[in-house]
C-alpha cells in the first residue's frame, strides 16, 4: 500500500490530537481538567496549563489561517505574549470556552491538512525559505511537546491518571 505525504501528516495530526498510541495526545492530556487545575501555577514558576493552551491555540489558529489562504495578520511581538491569559481564575465557563476553541481549531486543522495537495506541500511557507510541507511536519510536533508539558504539570498537581 502506498502512502503519500498528506497521509503521513494526517497520521501525525491524529496522534498529536486524539489518537493515543506511543505519545499522549493533547486531547487526552486535557481530559477531565477543571478550570482550577488548568489555572494552577507549577512550583518554581512556569506557565499554567491554561496559558499553555492559549499559546497552542494562538499558533494553531495562525497555521490554520495560512492553510486556508488567509493572512493571519501580524504576529505578536514576543512568544511570551502568546501565553497571556487566565492564569489565576477558576471560571469553569471560560475554561470550557477555551477547550471548545481548542477542539474546533484541532478538527479544522485536520480537515485542512487532509485536503492538501502535493503541490501545496511544496509551496513556500511564509518567509522561512522552507516548503509548507516541511514546516507543517515540524509544526505538528509542537502540540506533542506541549501535551507532554501538560502531563508533567498534572503529575505535579496530582491530577494525572496513575
Amino acid at each position: 500500500m502506498s502512502v503519500n505525504p498528506v497521509d503521513l501528516l494526517v497520521v501525525q495530526k491524529d496522534n498529536t490530537w486524539d489518537v493515543e498510541e506511543w505519545i499522549v495526545p493533547l486531547s487526552t492530556a486535557l481530559e477531565g481538567l477543571t478550570a482550577e487545575q488548568a489555572a494552577w501555577a507549577p512550583p518554581g514558576g512556569g506557565n499554567t496549563i491554561w496559558q499553555t493552551v492559549n499559546h497552542i491555540n494562538y499558533y494553531n489558529g495562525r497555521i490554520l489561517s495560512r492553510l486556508r489562504g488567509i493572512n493571519p495578520g501580524p504576529a505578536l511581538e514576543k512568544n511570551e505574549d502568546t501565553f497571556a491569559g487566565t492564569g489565576g481564575t477558576s471560571d469553569e465557563a471560560a475554561w470550557a470556552d477555551v477547550l471548545a476553541e481548542t477542539k474546533r481549531i484541532q478538527q479544522e486543522l485536520r480537515e485542512a491538512i487532509a485536503s492538501l495537495t502535493d503541490e501545496a506541500l511544496g509551496a513556500p511557507y511564509a518567509n522561512t525559505g522552507e516548503s509548507f510541507g516541511r514546516e507543517l511536519s515540524r509544526w505538528l510536533l509542537h502540540d506533542a511537546y506541549h501535551a507532554g508539558q501538560i502531563v508533567l504539570i498534572r503529575r505535579q498537581q496530582g491530577s494525572w491518571r496513575s
